[in-house]
């Protein structure tokens, strides 16, 4: 098994971006332009390493190689955005690595593009990029390229002998458990569980009740093997179970109209341990948005309508509108799931107003509705 954190290190350390590397200070997938961006590098990364891994290093500052983290990214629904857009498209997995030095709620984050024979290509446009297009890597560059690209093996050998080098030992487990119980969540009634004599999965988390029912928040799950931090979130509370082969997490998100006791099931994840030394990752999506009374959402919506109007102009919020502004993003997906369709967008372009706030708990809040949204962008149709 690669000790991931063990392997971005290799990669700051002994390369510069080129053709199977690329870094970046953070990934924006909100806008189409991001999305844009994001896809060409997958796209050139895939066609000049038909033979090998390929990587793109996240919450790295380009200049300087300094470590700075990034929000915690859900993996799960960037494969069907690259599905969406590239023909031919490569097997990807972004992983969320914890470093010591990055605050809890920050994390690097590393895509890994798996090895595709065939060449990628735009099956249809996005934003400046026009369907069809091919993208391979110059150096540190990603160009559009008319030309067949031929099979290059040149990569093979450096990939392969940088991946070995990050393997993982016992000292790094032991010191990765040690770090968890004793230290990082000591005062959070950590946990630990082997499986199938191999893996190591740590959790912790604040315990309480709602309804008669035992749930978890502020929860951090992490495999220890490869470093990888397994589910993080400020807001959202978690059940977790397991046997002997599997570690289930499902997660429930509070939308009630002012209720945080409704809580609603988003997703689950199973984590499958093998004998063989191999696990997989299993995402079932357990959402169905509520539905609420349409006169009572018109009210709702034009009240957030107004707060976002008061940023905008830079005016100040009511005492009942300051209350009201948490619950603004989680009010406007509501409103969006009820038929306001502008609902979404207006909350979109109120990301800097919100952002600058000053309770930078209403930016989380954004940010968590935000990875609703997207969740169920690529998994409700």
């Amino acid at each position: 098994m690669i000790n991931k954190r063990l392997l971005i290190k290799n990669l700051l350390a002994h390369h510069d971006e080129c053709s199977f590397y690329d870094k970046k200070r953070q990934l924006n997938l909100h806008t189409k332009e991001g999305k844009a961006k994001f896809l060409k590098h997958i796209c050139a990364l895939s066609n000049s390493n038909p033979g090998n891994n390929s990587y793109i290093v996240v919450g790295v500052e380009d200049e300087t190689n300094e470590v700075v983290g990034d929000d915690f990214f859900d993996d799960s629904r960037i494969q069907n955005l690259v599905n969406a857009y590239l023909e031919n498209a490569p097997r990807i997995l972004y992983e969320n690595i914890p470093f010591p030095n990055l605050p809890k709620d920050k994390v690097v984050g590393l895509v890994t593009v798996r090895p595709n024979p065939k060449t990628s290509y735009f099956k249809k446009g996005i934003h400046t990029i026009p369907a069809h297009t091919v993208f391979k890597r110059v150096g540190s560059n990603s160009v559009p390229t008319e030309e067949k690209i031929p099979y290059n093996k040149t990569n093979i050998p450096i990939v392969v002998q940088m991946e070995n080098q990050a393997r993982n030992s016992i000292r790094l487990t032991l010191d990765g458990v040690v770090d968890f119980m004793m230290h990082s969540h000591k005062d959070m009634q950590p946990k630990y569980k082997v499986f199938k004599e191999l893996f190591v999965v740590c959790w912790a988390g604040i315990s309480k009740k709602i309804r008669g029912q035992e749930f978890l928040s502020r929860v951090d799950i992490f495999l220890v093997n490869e470093q990888i931090k397994l589910f993080y979130s400020a807001l959202d509370v978690v059940t977790i179970d397991y046997d002997q082969n599997s570690f289930v997490i499902t997660e429930y998100v509070p939308l009630g109209l002012h209720d945080q006791t409704s809580l609603y099931a988003l997703e689950q994840k199973k984590i499958l341990f093998f004998d063989n030394g191999y696990y997989k990752l299993e995402t079932e999506f357990l959402f169905d948005a509520p539905q609420y009374n349409k006169k009572m959402l018109h009210h709702i919506y034009n009240a957030m309508l107004s707060i976002v109007q008061k940023l905008e102009k830079q005016q100040t919020l009511t005492v009942a509108e300051a209350k009201d502004i948490l619950h603004l993003p989680s009010m406007l997906m509501i409103c969006y799931w009820n038929g306001f369709e502008k609902a979404k967008q207006i909350l979109i372009e109120a990301k800097p107003y919100l952002k600058k706030y000053q309770d930078p708990t209403v930016f989380v809040h954004f940010k968590e509705t935000m990875r609703i949204l997207r969740k169920m962008k690529y998994d409700v149709n």
